[in-house]
Order: structure tokens, then sequence, then C-alpha cells
């Protein structure tokens, strides 16, 4: 096999070069054309089946090893035929050509493409599995990649190469009809005065038009195939109705009011969902007041002699809940309703796509017709099938803010950012506490030096970390209690079980997306891999109507990634019949509010590497930043991830204290292609933390500095120092007194 791989790519390689050498690609212009006319015409007029049979194995070449020129032509081909024959022509030879090419691809290069744009194949990937061959009919029709990218991609996929044939035969008509009519025209075209026939102008004014036709022509036909699955509603009651009251689902309410929409807002519990009720707010809350009782017992460093704090834990539970109702108003059904929306308590069930049922608690229902849904429904705490964890009461990010006692021993199943989060500050306010991590490292997601740093830091403050640990189940403990039995492997492999002993099991090992319940499944909305809905860049399910957005679509499962979806969902489902945006997670930001904090933009050099980035690290320590140096807060540091020899970033991770304070000014940067050097010519207040971010700026520039430029330099100032210089500049400065003088 890879005997004929080589054969193939050396033929491919051999008439890609012959085409060149022979300057077939010069030939293929208008001026060549109008020179040999005459000659052309007569010839075809002799032989028309070796002229016509030579331009179709011409063409088919082409687009068969994706060879550049094909659009020009298909320009000269209806130059050379005419409407009717040359389209007829180049409309096989494509589809043929574009075969030729996918069935190549998928011979030849499979494997490498695969690891060069997997993401790319991904996205390509999951729409034929939802749409087969209708996708790559909008692929032709709306030519989002150039179509010998097409080509290659496609071959890639499973997809049959007679639908592969048939669908582009079909997809790439009409703008082979186009280019073609256009090419006819610049055929008959005999002097600058027909440039402004009516003819060329409306053929050019067609190809412009063309895309925007076609975009519509598809989401027309996208709707004629709901309508034919559903019955649609003559009129409808709302624009959007919005499937859950959490970040994404408030935020993508306010956007379609503040635009005048009729939206509607429909929350089964409590509006402003997981962040202000049992996620960022009250979180954060308990993480102060356990950040102040470790300030209380490391004063002594500051000359100040407080002792071992007192921990009231109901009154640390209170402030918890003060801080949650005092944010409450701000996205309260009052608040909502003054700015327009009809805000609905209840269950919802799609119907059909533009009929959402909500059941209120009484089991009162009404329907609701809406253009579009956003589904914005969140997602709940994952708790894993383990055996013994239906005799106990296992505590989750949603519960645990019901806890009346502190916990005696606290075992934290999870090392992502809610486990580290809150297993540290448990143990700061009193508890004793374990973390079991399946993987060799906590904070997975980021580099190792990162985890490295915070995992020094929990155990210094007396957390018990089990890395590489697998929980198996939960036992009886042997004070009578509960124990979490474990499996870990030692240095020569062999693997060894231990029990960890616990009054409460914390469960944070990750969330799964809502998403049974509203009639999704029966209408054809798929799920992906990990539960999430499945949705294309602009945030559209398989039905044109239906939205997704937050924590139920992914992949980030943050507040600020939720309302950056849901204003993407909302625009495009309101106006996406002129314009549709790709959500970008490009300049992301995510914070994990341990001690010390966690935060990062963009590429840490773990994904820089798995997706074949190249990079360049510059680090900075806080050590060496007065402000932590006169706070005592100095571990930590900045690492930056830039374009090799640039000043571009690709990402930046800061490790330390207000680390996701200083990440906005990276942040920033990174959204507007603010590069390193205009970081640093910015003036920054002193002393502060966000010092530290010129400082990494001024690492990069000394790294960068214009050697040659600063040896010449050197040389300059040495004579200079020497005496010439000074003897020279006095002799010109008295010869040009002595001049004029002589004046």
């Amino acid at each position: 096999m890879t005997r004929r791989r080589l054969i193939l790519a050396a033929l491919i390689a051999l008439a890609i070069a012959a085409w060149f050498l022979s300057g077939a690609h010069d030939a293929l212009t208008l001026q060549a054309l109008q020179a040999e006319q005459a000659r052309f015409r007569a010839w075809l007029a002799a032989e028309p089946l070796v002229v016509a049979g030579g331009f179709f194995l011409i063409y088919v070449l082409m687009a068969a090893v994706s060879l550049p020129g094909a659009t020009l032509l298909t320009v000269l081909g209806g130059a050379l035929f005419g409407l009717g024959w040359g389209l007829l022509i180049i409309s096989f030879a494509s589809a043929l050509g574009a075969t030729l090419a996918a069935l190549i691809a998928r011979t030849l290069a499979r494997e490498p493409l695969e690891r060069r744009f997997a993401p790319q194949l991904a996205r390509i990937n999951a729409g034929i599995a939802r749409e087969g061959a209708f996708y790559l009919f909008t692929l032709r029709l709306i030519p989002l990649f150039p179509f010998f990218v097409i080509n290659l991609v496609m071959g890639l996929t499973r997809m049959r190469l007679w639908t592969f044939y048939w669908v582009s035969q079909l997809g790439m008509l009409p703008g082979t009809a186009v280019f073609v009519n256009a090419g006819r025209e610049l055929g008959s075209l005999e002097s600058l005065s027909g440039i402004l026939s009516p003819g060329l102008i409306g053929s050019f004014a067609l190809i412009g038009l063309f895309p925007w036709l076609a975009r519509g022509g598809v989401a027309l036909a996208k709707r004629r195939r709901l309508a034919t699955r559903f019955s649609r509603p003559a009129r409808f009651d709302h624009d959007i109705v919005v499937i859950g009251g959490g970040s994404a689902g408030l935020v993508a309410s306010y956007i379609a009011a503040a635009v005048r929409a009729r939206v509607a807002l429909v929350e089964r519990d409590r509006l402003g969902g997981d962040c202000l009720n049992t996620g960022c707010v009250p979180s954060k809350a308990l993480i102060r007041a356990a950040r102040l009782a470790s300030e209380v017992r490391g004063a002594g460093r500051f000359g100040v002699q407080a002792g071992e704090p007192e921990i009231d834990f109901p009154a640390v539970m209170g402030h918890v809940q003060r801080a949650v109702q005092e944010i409450e108003p701000h996205d309260s059904r009052e608040r909502y309703e003054g700015l327009g929306v009809a805000v609905m308590a209840g269950e919802a069930v799609l119907e059909d796509p533009w009929r959402v049922r909500v059941t209120d608690g009484a089991g009162a229902s009404r329907v609701v017709t809406t253009r579009h849904v956003i589904i914005a429904s969140g997602a709940r705490p994952r708790v894993p099938p383990l055996p013994g964890l239906e005799a106990i009461e296992v505590l989750t990010s949603d519960n645990l803010w019901r806890l009346e006692a502190l916990p005696e021993r606290l075992l934290v199943l999870g090392g992502g950012p809610i486990g580290c989060e809150l297993g540290q500050a448990f143990a700061r306010l009193g508890s004793r506490v374990a973390l079991v991590e399946m993987g060799g490292q906590l904070l997975p997601r980021e580099d190792p030096e990162v985890a490295a740093e915070v995992g020094r830091r929990l155990g210094e403050e007396g957390m018990a970390l089990h890395l590489g640990t697998r929980a198996l189940g939960v036992v009886a403990g042997k004070d009578g209690g509960h124990a979490l039995e474990v499996e870990r492997f030692d240095a020569e492999g062999k693997p060894l079980r231990e029990t960890l002993p616990f009054s409460h099991l914390l469960v944070a090992v990750g969330r799964q997306a809502n998403v049974s319940g509203m009639g999704l499944e029966a209408l054809g909305v798929e799920t992906r891999g990990d539960g999430t809905l499945a949705v294309d860049e602009s945030l559209q399910s398989v039905l044109p109507n239906v939205w997704a957005c937050g924590d139920v679509t992914g992949p980030y499962q943050l507040t600020h990634a939720s309302a950056h979806q849901a204003w993407h969902a909302t625009v495009n489902a309101l106006f996406g019949e002129f314009k549709r945006f790709r959500v970008s997670y490009r300049a992301l930001p995510a914070v994990t509010f341990t001690a010390p904090e966690v935060a990062r933009v963009g590429l840490n050099e773990r994904e820089a590497r798995e997706r074949g980035v190249a990079f360049e690290v510059t680090r900075y320590a806080l050590a060496e930043l007065d402000r932590a140096i006169a706070e005592g807060e100095t571990e930590g540091f900045i690492k930056v991830l830039t374009v090799p020899g640039r000043d571009r970033l690709l990402g930046a991770t800061i490790v330390g204290e207000g680390a996701g304070e200083m990440l906005a000014e990276f942040t920033l940067a990174m959204t507007h292609g603010i590069g390193l050097n205009k970081l640093l010519g910015t003036i920054h207040p002193y002393p502060t933390r966000s010092e530290a971010v010129k400082a990494t700026a001024g690492v990069w520039k000394n790294a960068h500095k214009p050697e040659r430029l600063l040896g010449w330099l050197e040389r300059y100032f040495r004579w200079r120092r020497s005496g010439h210089g000074e003897r020279d500049v006095r002799s010109a400065a008295g010869g040009r007194r002595a001049e004029q003088e002589a004046r």
C-alpha cells in the first residue's frame, strides 16, 4: 500500500510540474484566448469532438490534482463553447475531477491530513453524521472553503463516492452556470465599450450576489424540510423563547429584549441558575471567608499576633447566603419583566420546533409559538456510579450550601477547579481534607508546573493529595463510619489498595448537561459523546430555528463563556438571514480561585504542543515584583506564549495572588491584536501587580533586542568617549562660525 501511495504521489507531482513547466497556466488568460480566438473557433468547427474532449480531460486533470485556475478555466470554457455546451462540458468535468480528487485524498493523504486538520475534520464529520448529502450540497452551493479543499476533506470522510459525485454535480451546477455565463459575455467582448454591456454587467453582478442568494436558498430549503415534518404556525407569539434562566438564558433574553424582539424566558427553578445560587457567587463568598481565616493564622509574619481563628461555621454560611441575596435582584423576575421579557415559571417541552408547552408547578399548561428557541438549560454535577455511593448522602456543588456544621473529615473526589477550590476552602476553615484525583496531576487542563505550584500550596495547608488514584467504591470504615476504597500503583507498577475514611464526601468530577425532558430527542436534536447538545459554530442545532448556548452545549462551562455564547446565539437567531457570527474561544479567559490563583487565556504549552503550534515562551517570576515583595505574596509566575520571533500573543498563564485581575490586560491584548511591544510602552502605576504584565513584556523585549544595532551604538559611544568625537564637533562648529563671519 505504501508503494502505491508513493507511485501515485510521484505521478501527481509530475503532472503538476509538467503543467507549470509547459507554461500552460500562462495560456489560460483572456488575452491569450482573444489572440487565438479565430484559429480556435476554426479548429472547433473542424474537430468539435477532439477540442471538446481535450478541454474536458484537461479540466478533469486540473480538478483531480487540485491545480490552481479552475475558476478561470470555467470562465474560459464559457467564452470558448458558449453557455449551453460550456455548462454541459464543465459541469460533468468538474464533478468527475472533484470525485477523483476525493479518491486521491482517501488513498494518499488520509493519515497526514487527519493529523494536520483534526479540528476542521471533526466539524465536517459532525455535519456528515447529521445531514450527509445535504451538508455537502450546502458546502457546494455556499463554498465556505475553496472547492479543492472540500474535495480533499470530503475524501477523508466515510461518504460513498457515488453520493459525493451526484451531490457535487447538483451542488456546483448553479455556480458553474453563473461563471460560464460570465465567460460567454467576456468571449464576445470586442472593444472596451463592450465592458458596459448589460449582459456583462449582469453576469458579474450575479457572481457577487450568488453566495448571498445561495445562502438564502439553503435557509429556505431547510425551513421547507422542517415544514414537511411539522405544521408551521401561521403567526407567532414570540420571536424567541429561551429555556433556562441561568447566565446564558438571562443574557440571551436581555439582548433580545434590547433590540425590541418579543422574548419569553422559561425557568423551572430559580432565576440566576447555578452561578448565582450554587456556583460562582456562593463559592467565592466561602473562599473569601476561608482566605481571611488563613490570613489570621499567618498574621504573625507581619508582626501581628492573632492566634488561631475561631470559626463560626453557621455564621460563615450566613455570609454566603447574604452574598447570594444581595446579588439576586440583578437576576430577578421583576428586573427582566421591566426590560420587556415575559418570564414564565415552569417546565418547557418542545412539541415541535415552533411550539413550546410550558407547565407550571400546579400542573396548568399553555402552548406558546415562537420563531426561534434558545436552549440554555445548563448542567448539573456528575455523580459517578460508584458501588456503595447510594448508601450515603453525597455532597456536590449543588447541595453543599445546605451544610449546617463544618465537616470534620472531608474527602473530595476530583482534582479539577471545583475540587481544588472547595477543598482548600474547607481545609482553611478547619476541616481535615483529603483529595483523590485519578489523573497524575491536579487541574488536568493546565501545564504540569502550574498544577505543581497549586499542589505544593495545598499540601502546605494540610490537604492530603492522592494523585494517580482511582476510586473503587464506598465501604464501611473502621470506626463505624464510611471510607472510600481506592487503588493506585507503586513505582514498580503493582496495584495498591487502601481505604480513606471520611465524614462527608464531596463529588467534583465534572458536570453533565441538562438535555432530557424538553422533547429534543423526539425532534432529532442530537447530543455529542459527552452528553452536550450538538450545535455548529454559530450555535445552531440540526433544526435551523433551535439554538443552544451555555453549559448545555459546552465546551467551556464558565459563566462568561455562557454569556459570550448567548450573544452569538441570540444575534444569529434574530439576524442570521443576513449575517452569521461564529463563536471564537481564542481569547476566552478562565480563572481557578485557589491560593495561588491560576488564570489563563489562549493556549498553554500543553495545548500548543498537542495542536502542533510553534511557540516561544517568556517567563517572569512574581518574586521580582515590588508589590508582591511588599505584601509577602511572592509565589507564582507569568508565562506567555508568543509566535516565534514576534510579539503576537498566543496565550498567557498566571499563577499567583491576583492572577485573575492581572489576566484582563492579556485578554484585552489578545482580543484586539495588541502585541507585547505596546504593552511594554503602556504606563502602569507603581507599585501594583499590573506592573508584572509590563515586566513580562520587558523580559520578551530583552530577549529580542537588536544586537547588531546595539553593537554599532557601542562603537559610536566609545568613539565619543575617546575625545575624537568632541574635537570633530568643535571643529565643525568653528568652521561654521568662520564661514558666517566671512559672509
